[in-house]
């Protein structure tokens, strides 16, 4: 919602202004801690705040916080936000993004050599005024030049569903190595986020593997083909740049190391990732892959936990609290109480093994036991699909063997409807004569129920796009917003609703048709949708394309405790959009979503009789 990322954006920029200052760490703390708060709702801010007692209701909001809140839905702006701007230079927060940087060491390139924007750090740098701060030698120059001549590549997010074919080249790259156990993807990728920063690798080595063996794993590393630029070379840690092209379309066989096979080079030019890697012993694998998972939030309560058992935590394992602050245990003689599995380090704190998805703080230490979320090979049903009728490329025969192959059991044609003309939307004569060639095809193939859909526009007065009797003759219907998507919340609102509460709808796709970084779509009042969907037993999708994700994450979660359906979708195009399928789950997996609330997941008899008594009150 916009006015929720306005003024989690706000609050997150007071904070970082509070650290440049030197003002009250606890305060710069709150402040950060109500932006991820706002950030957090599926609920529209403004509304929630017209209640004062809703607000405070918020965890994270205190009295204090309540009032600039309330200030920013009022007048659109808080003032001590511009009372800190007048205080901070304004290209100050652009040096404080360069990675690596913290907040002491730009306050201190501030105050005492002036630096206020990235051209003055560069110029510092060239000028060798930066190494006069303390504690600045050469490699921490070296290092921040680096940092700072990729900043625009690596400071831009990317793409969920283009991160994972980065790292996944990585993996297979180092996963056959002599002497390696274990290697994953950390950070914000295992989290299944929908933008990425940058893409961490871990690798745990086996207690017999030699020194050699570590390096080896750093140089293959740095060495793999599309890598543009390395930014770190050490015997257990790497950093370099990626090219994000080179990932694309996996190359196939993957090539061995060992045998001397390598990857063709990668397309030139194009956007470049950065790629962070840490070579450990596999008996502390668990606690590191705890720690570089995150999120930070969620790794300050188990810290918190640890203390209050006596304990201390940190990325070598969980400790006695006598041997806080270790580093390597075994080069200390030191042996932790638990390190080598993520389930290990959980245990010794009496909590179950938390899905990487949720560890966002927002609850996970706190759910009963035990986690049981969606996974996918739970997915059995795809129930948004286009063929050659609209913007597909599959004939009706070839999308169902495709979903044969992978496993469904059903698998629903939803091409479009008229007013997607772009898309070559189906007038009603063709509509009708689309479903007949459909059911023909379900009694000529074997081993897979094909279902006549469309995926029928949501008109920007909340219409749908086809009469009822020509909706009724379909076995699935899922309504879509493509056009209009600037509409004020409350027009948004009524036009989804119109939708939800039709007898004959049975999903609300892609509900807000937002594009992850390129748009943000309606901005409705989602726990109104969220109501009406489960009054009128309507499915929320999740479109699973990585540049959809919509439902997003905190929506999902809101949709889950108002007692929705949830369906997770491909929306499938072509072959390659079934593979969105792990990017959807993850997002759901994210909301807190259980394999039964997930219609997708329903073997083939409770769906069909679901979708067949949709509209007339019964499941």
């Amino acid at each position: 919602m916009p006015a929720n990322q306005e003024l989690a954006s706000t609050l997150s920029d007071m904070a970082r202004m509070m650290e440049l200052l030197g003002e009250d760490s606890f305060r710069a703390a709150a402040h950060s801690r109500a932006a991820r708060a706002i950030e957090g709702l599926a609920g529209d801010i403004e509304t929630i705040a017209a209640d004062r007692g809703a607000l405070l209701a918020i965890e994270g909001i205190g009295a204090k916080m309540a009032d600039k809140i309330i200030e920013f839905c009022t007048t659109g702006v808080i003032k001590e936000h511009a009372d800190l701007r007048a205080r901070v230079p304004e290209g100050l927060l652009s040096v404080l993004e360069v990675p690596g940087l913290g907040p002491k060491t730009v306050r201190a390139m501030w105050q005492q050599l002036g630096i206020t924007s990235r051209d003055g750090l560069a110029r510092a740098i060239e000028d060798g005024s930066l190494l006069t701060l303390p504690r600045m030698g050469e490699k921490a120059v070296a290092k921040i030049r680096d940092a700072l001549t990729f900043a625009a590549a690596a400071g831009q997010r990317t793409w969920l569903g283009k991160a994972r074919p980065v790292a996944d080249v990585f993996i297979d790259r180092l996963r056959s190595l002599a002497g390696v156990e274990r290697v994953e993807a950390a950070g914000s990728l295992r989290r299944g986020r929908e933008t990425i920063g940058d893409v961490d690798i871990l690798v745990g080595m086996a207690a017999d593997a030699p020194p050699a063996a570590t390096l080896a794993v750093g140089e293959v590393f740095r060495t793999t083909p599309g890598v543009t630029h390395v930014l770190a070379a050490g015997d257990s840690k790497s950093s370099v740049m990626f090219s994000i092209d080179a990932s694309q379309g996996r190359w196939q066989p993957t090539p061995n190391p060992e045998k001397g096979e390598s990857l063709p080079p990668p397309p030139p030019g194009g956007p470049a990732i950065q790629v962070d890697l840490r070579v450990l012993p596999a008996s502390v694998y668990g606690a590191a892959l705890m720690y570089f998972t995150g999120s930070k939030e969620h790794n300050v309560r188990l810290r918190e936990r640890a203390i209050a058992r006596g304990m201390t935590l940190n990325e070598w394992g969980l400790f006695p609290d006598t041997h806080k602050d270790l580093g390597p245990p075994q080069s200390r003689g030191v042996t932790p109480i638990a390190a080598a599995t993520e389930e290990d380090v959980f245990r010794a704190l009496d909590l179950p093994w938390i899905p990487p998805e949720v560890r966002e703080d927002r609850g996970e230490l706190d759910h009963p036991r035990p986690w049981a979320l969606v996974d996918l090979a739970d997915i059995k049903a795809e129930l948004h699909a286009h063929t050659t009728a609209s913007d597909g490329v599959f004939t009706i025969e070839q999308l169902a063997a495709e979903a044969r192959r992978r496993g469904f059991h059903t698998i629903a044609v939803t091409d479009h409807s008229q007013s997607s003309t772009i898309a070559g939307g189906l007038r009603p004569d063709r509509l009708r004569r689309h479903i007949d060639a459909v059911r023909e095809a379900n009694e000529r193939t074997e081993g897979i129920t094909i279902l006549a859909g469309s995926e029928v526009d949501i008109l920007a007065d909340g219409r749908l796009d086809y009469d009822d009797d020509l909706l009724a003759s379909l076995d699935v219907v899922v309504a879509s917003a493509h056009a209009a998507l600037t509409q004020d919340p409350a027009t948004a609102t009524r036009r989804l609703l119109a939708a939800v509460t039709h007898p004959l709808v049975h999903i609300l796709g892609h509900p807000t048709g937002r594009l992850v970084i390129r748009r943000p779509g309606l901005s409705p009042d989602m726990s109104e949708i969220f109501a009406a969907a489960r009054e009128h037993n309507v499915a929320m999708e999740i479109n699973a394309h990585w540049m959809r994700l919509d439902l997003r994450d905190i929506h999902v979660r809101a949709a889950v405790e108002a007692g929705c359906l949830i369906a997770i979708d491909c929306d499938v195009h072509e072959g390659a959009d079934f593979d969105n399928l792990r990017f959807g789950v993850q997002t759901a997996r994210r909301g807190w979503v259980t394999a039964d609330r997930c219609i997708n997941t329903w073997p083939a008899r409770r769906l069909h009789a679901w979708l067949r008594a949709k509209g007339r009150g019964g499941q």
